[in-house]
């Protein structure tokens, strides 16, 4: 599988380290309800077609991505900058 870094370009995925789901909330620090915690720490999908992922391009740039991959194809289909898609939750997109 090779990954579209925005800095330096396709590279082997032997170079990046998986960083689990990009989708998920954490839950505020105030939020004491232990369900909430619970699910977040430890539940996890196996969603199968198109998912957003963390890569971090450990051997290459070192930044943080927010890969778009299909797990039943492994096809990428858009590669952001993590930061950039934090900015935008921050500022109430998705």
């Amino acid at each position: 599988m090779r990954i579209p870094c925005p800095y330096c370009g396709p590279r082997d995925s032997s170079e990046f380290t998986y960083g689990g789901d990009a989708t998920r909330v954490r839950p505020g620090i105030d939020d004491a309800d232990p369900e909430r915690w619970l699910a977040y720490v430890y539940e996890r999908d196996n969603p199968k077609g198109p998912h957003k992922e963390f890569w971090h391009h450990l051997t290459g740039c070192r930044q943080w991505l927010v890969v778009t991959r299909n797990t039943a194809t492994h096809e990428i289909s858009a590669v952001e900058m993590a930061r950039d898609v934090a900015t935008d939750r921050a500022r109430g997109g998705r």
